[in-house]
This record gives C-alpha cells, sequence and structure tokens, in this order.
C-alpha cells in the first residue's frame, strides 16, 4: 500500500502547470500553393478561388472582388465576392492549408457560427485587407 501511494504522489507530482515556455517560438508551416496565391493578380486569383469553391461542391458564376483576409491557425483565409445570373451574390471564404488542400465557407454561416464559439474558436470576418493587383473582370 505504501509503495502504491509513493508512487501516486510521483505521478501527481508531475501534473502541474502544462503552459509552454513564455518564450517558446512558433513556426508556421506554408505550402507552395499558399505563396503563389499571394503572387496572383486579379484576374487569376479570382481562377483559382473560383476553382476551390467549385471543387468544394459549390458554385460560383463570376468573382467580382477578391482578396486575403488573414491567417486563420495554420490556414491562409481568403475571400470572393460571387455574383450569379440568378440569384443572389454570395461571399465564400477560402482556407488555404500547409498541405495545399482548400475548405470553403459560406461568409453567412461563418457570421452565424461565430456567435456561438468562444474567442480562441471564432473565424476571421470575411473582411478583405489585400487585394491584387489588376482588374478581376479583364486581363492584361
Amino acid at each position: 500500500m505504501r509503495r502504491f501511494l509513493v508512487l501516486t504522489l510521483l505521478v501527481l507530482s508531475g501534473c502541474g502547470d502544462n503552459k509552454p515556455p513564455a518564450n517558446q517560438t512558433k513556426i508556421k508551416v506554408t505550402s507552395t500553393e499558399q505563396q503563389q496565391l499571394h503572387k496572383l493578380d486579379a484576374f487569376n486569383l479570382a481562377i483559382g478561388l473560383k476553382h476551390a469553391i467549385y471543387d468544394a461542391g459549390y458554385t460560383c458564376k463570376r468573382v467580382t472582388d477578391a482578396g486575403f483576409v488573414g491567417e486563420w491557425k495554420n490556414l491562409d483565409m481568403w475571400a470572393a465576392h460571387c455574383v450569379y445570373d440568378k440569384g443572389t451574390p454570395r461571399d465564400w471564404a477560402i482556407f488555404a492549408g500547409p498541405d495545399g488542400s482548400a475548405q470553403v465557407r459560406d461568409c453567412a454561416d461563418i457570421k452565424t457560427g461565430n456567435a456561438q464559439l468562444s474567442a480562441d474558436q471564432k473565424l476571421p470576418e470575411c473582411v478583405i485587407k489585400q487585394r491584387p493587383k489588376g482588374s478581376f473582370t479583364n486581363f492584361k
């Protein structure tokens, strides 16, 4: 019994504060795809984001505005404003991952979903902070 008590105390003594050191360096891993998105002009960025939207099973007739929103965890967040011949325009959030993957969410769903999440879980709002050079409607 005494041996069990000693072992229990030793185990519990290691269960203290598990916070990482304050001076721990964060490392961000990025993919070539993430880096290339930042180099595209408006027309080609629209094509890339439109492909991601279609690959996720959604539609986008025409991208009229798009750009970089920011980083969320290890993902780069982009936004695209899509218009359709008939129907309401939609804003899409495209999250580019370090593994070359893309996840797509409706910006309206992000706004609704954030109301139920804690601050560290909330996704950024679909507010473009950096737009590419050029036009989304014609290339030069």
